[in-house]
């Protein structure tokens, strides 16, 4: 199914804004002199969103036309800061600069790469799995939550896993490191279940994926090249192998959040439908998707949603909020 067929009158939108300059996110870095650099970011107009959405929750009317939803549906990962500019604001934040603790003051990334890592709803003294960690972006924000008693971030490509312990040199003091018991790995991910079998209360699935608004953007190594036509044909089958894997490694019990930064259902709502059923014919493992209708109304205001998932949330590009594409879908592993 192409775009313009899975989006219909959407589409045109979201191929201007993906052609578009696309809009960054702060994260603070907890390890820098975090009050200092969020009070530096605000000067320059932006806002924090987590907060914002955290805030308007608390001052949110209750309502009694809705159920309440589980608790592990919208609790979000805790000690994150993200600023952004306001919708149809286009401005740029200036570089990330070496702090006075030694450390980078933030990070810059798409903001909906935040989304996935919030959802997890990290709590403290969890066991955490990165599976797909490089570059390194949702691997730092799962630091930054202070939660983490064991992280284990893993990529199958040892370039990619070098540029993540770069970003943690860059953003982690040695101390942090070593007292998270950091594990930096080069496995191949499919394998996790056999690995580490019912280990991680927290699992992270960021698998690759056609990275649809790279893809415009770059000629060398694109993965529509008609010479990587069937890598391209055969990522869905990766995906499910590696959420397989994430779940197996889960405790019954634990979560696990699925990401794309592609807009095609082939690989994202298919995958977690396709993973559950096989899971339950092989394993007799039971998966719950999380309903995240009440996480996607807490950050409606900064992000486009696709409101037609079948499982799970994607925002959109849209020239007036011009993040993502991002899917992300949240599992409880219940046997």
């Amino acid at each position: 199914m192409t775009y313009d067929v899975q989006f219909g009158d959407l589409w045109p939108s979201i191929r201007v804004s993906l052609l578009s300059e696309q809009k960054y996110g702060a994260l603070v870095n907890n390890f820098a002199a975090c009050d200092r650099v969020s009070a530096e970011l605000e000067q320059l107009h932006a806002k924090d969103f987590v907060t914002k959405a955290h805030l308007h929750r608390e001052l949110e009317p209750e309502s009694g036309q809705m159920a309440a939803p589980s608790p592990a549906s919208w609790a979000c990962s805790p000690n994150l800061r993200c600023f952004t500019f306001t919708r149809g604001d286009v401005s740029r934040f200036p570089p990330a600069r070496l702090g006075s603790l030694g450390v980078m003051d933030y990070y810059l990334m798409d903001a909906a790469s935040l989304l996935p890592v919030l959802a997890l709803g990290l709590q403290p003294g969890d066991t955490v799995l990165d599976l797909c960690a490089a570059p390194g972006g949702k691997t730092l924000a799962l630091l930054q939550t202070g939660c983490c008693r064991n992280l284990a971030a893993n990529d199958l490509s040892t370039s990619r896993t070098s540029r993540l312990q770069k970003i943690l040199h860059s953003y982690v003091p040695k101390d942090i490191r070593d007292k998270s018991r950091v594990r930096v790995t080069s496995w191949d991910g499919r394998k996790w279940g056999e690995l580490e079998g019912d280990t991680y209360d927290r699992v992270l699935v960021d698998v690759p994926c056609t990275t649809d608004r790279h893809s415009l953007h770059e000629e060398e190594n694109n993965i529509f090249q008609r010479s990587r036509k069937k890598e391209r044909q055969t990522l869905p089958m990766l995906q499910v192998q590696l959420l397989a894997a994430g779940l197996l490694a889960t405790k019954p019990g634990g979560h696990v959040v699925y990401s794309t930064c592609s807009l095609s259902h082939l690989q994202n709502d298919y995958v977690v439908k396709g993973t559950i059923e096989l899971l339950a014919n092989q394993y007799s493992i039971e998966v719950r998707v999380e309903d995240l209708t009440h996480f996607r109304k807490l950050f409606m205001d900064t992000f486009s949603f696709f409101p037609s998932c079948q499982v799970g949330e994607l925002v959109i590009p849209n020239l007036m909020a011009n993040f993502g594409p991002m899917y992300f879908c949240k599992m409880c592993r219940l046997t």
